[in-house]
């Protein structure tokens, strides 16, 4: 199971997601499928909000430590 289908999962499903970010369910099923779930950099903070689900899983290739990509005064 990919991080984004974590996302999902904890989301209910994709439509959930897609709402939340204020894209369509299309773009969320390319991310899955035809990108094998690499959610573009710019969702990474706006899906950790929404769900605990960091940058580092969601995109170990540009943010490699579990910390990369969560603004300092998140971080615990």
């Amino acid at each position: 199971m990919t991080a984004l289908d974590q996302v999902i999962k904890k989301l209910n499903n994709a439509s959930c997601l897609a709402r939340a970010l204020e894209v369509s369910p299309m773009t969320v099923s390319h991310w899955r499928h035809r990108d094998k779930g690499r959610v573009p950099e710019g969702y990474l903070i706006k899906i950790f909000n929404l769900t605990g689900i960091t940058p580092h899983e969601l995109r170990p290739d540009i943010h490699p430590n579990p910390t990369s990509g969560i603004p300092q005064k998140l971080e615990s």
